[in-house]
């Protein structure tokens, strides 16, 4: 079995990370419930993205008009949609180097250590573009991907962010087939359908899909990654995720791509709970990788905490009268000479923002290591501003 499908079956819970060393103001039994999936500021969401035009790096965010999409008759079906669609998810294969002889390293051959699925996400001047997972990817000496025909071409891998588990390949030549239109996931309610498309068990079972519903829009939860622990946040489905449909696609009923199956729960007492990283957190992570290479996250170095998830005794505790805005849970060394734990972050310049999501998503989506933003924030009872300059995620050791 390899890697990717391991990490798809392991997933279980969320992890708890704290690399934040300083002493929290909260109280302790609150602390280990609040802060899992807030203290690697930067781990996920959207970060910094240069809006200058990349090959590679922009996707369909419309639809088609070879898909047809919009057009109904009672002669028609999803079926139809599919039919489509289908050929743009296609199958990944990672091949590693095997030594035949453990004496001569250089005596070695290339074998297939497991497969997972990828989308098609662009198509133009004889270059295709697959958005598939990092953990599909991973260690690969070669990436071959085969198309639904069985034909497989050769992959040059672009990039990844192992902390998003996003990767994202090229392959060269016309392959005659249309993107797969991106959705608005932030749209997609709980109940939504929604299908899943990909490569369950291997090839043999290539394009096959699956039907479900949205079981939550949103979910947020800790997870091992090769780059450390990272907070993700993913759609929870009940669309019949497995090993090889890494990487695949989540669909809406208009046929648009709305995530990208990652993980599910693995568990004999557990049915029915999968995971996919949004399609809008995927535009923008494609849009990083294919410009640097890699995903360059600004900072803050702040473990932060809605402050309406917090129990009101615990905010009186803590002085706080009120339960609208960003708590400030815990700081690195640095952030700690700016703020307090404790502080209630109400406006970040001078936009009022009320969960700690909508904090990072404007930090991610505005800004870039070395700006400087303006925190509101109310201390003691007092409100007051405050500047942080960010840093880099890559910077965060020094």
């Amino acid at each position: 079995m390899s890697n990717f499908e391991e990490h798809e079956q392991q997933y279980t819970a969320p992890y708890a990370q704290q690399p934040v060393k300083r002493k929290s103001a909260f109280p302790q039994a609150l602390l280990g419930g609040v802060l899992g999936s807030a203290l690697t500021i930067g781990a996920m969401q959207l970060p910094f993205i240069n809006h200058t035009s990349n090959d590679g790096g922009t996707v369909t965010t419309t639809n088609s008009k070879d898909y047809n999409l919009s057009k109904t008759s009672a002669n028609s079906s999803f079926a139809d949609t599919i039919d489509k669609i289908s050929p743009a998810i296609v199958g990944v294969i990672n091949m590693q180097k095997a030594s035949s002889n453990p004496f001569s390293p250089s005596q070695s051959t290339e074998e297939e250590t497991g497969t997972g699925s990828g989308v098609i996400y662009q198509a133009a001047d004889n270059v295709s573009y697959i958005v598939t997972n990092n953990h599909v990817v991973e260690g690969a000496s070669d990436i071959k991907v085969q198309l639904s025909t069985g034909k497989q071409y050769d992959a040059e891998l672009i990039g990844t962010d192992a902390l998003t588990d996003i990767a994202v390949l090229k392959v060269k030549g016309n392959l005659h087939i249309t993107p797969v239109p991106f959705g608005d996931s932030s749209s997609i309610r709980t109940g939504d359908t929604v299908y899943a498309i990909g490569n369950p068990l291997g090839l043999d079972f290539a394009n096959s899909v699956t039907e479900g519903i949205v079981s939550a829009k949103e979910r947020t939860m800790d997870v091992s990654t090769s780059a450390g622990t990272s907070s993700v946040k993913a759609i929870q489905t009940d669309a019949a995720i497995n090993p090889g449909n890494s990487g695949g696609a989540l669909l809406n009923t208009k046929g648009q791509l709305i995530g990208i199956n990652s993980m599910k729960i693995s568990s004999t007492e557990v049915e029915g709970i999968g995971f996919a990283i949004p399609a809008n957190d995927v535009k923008t992570i494609i849009k990083q990788i294919v410009k640097n290479g890699k995903v360059i996250r600004p900072y803050m170095g702040l473990a932060l905490t809605s402050a309406d998830s917090i129990p009101t005794q615990y905010l009186q505790e803590m002085g706080i009268s009120s339960n609208k805005g960003v708590i400030v849970a815990q700081t690195d060394d640095y952030a700690g000479k700016v703020f307090n734990e404790g502080d209630l972050i109400t406006k970040v310049d001078n936009q009022a923002v009320a969960s700690d999501s909508e904090l990072k998503s404007y930090i991610y989506q505005n800004k870039k290591s070395g700006d400087t933003v303006k925190f509101t924030i109310v201390r003691g009872g007092h409100t007051k501003d405050v500047e942080l300059m960010l840093r880099s995620t890559k910077d965060q050791t020094n």
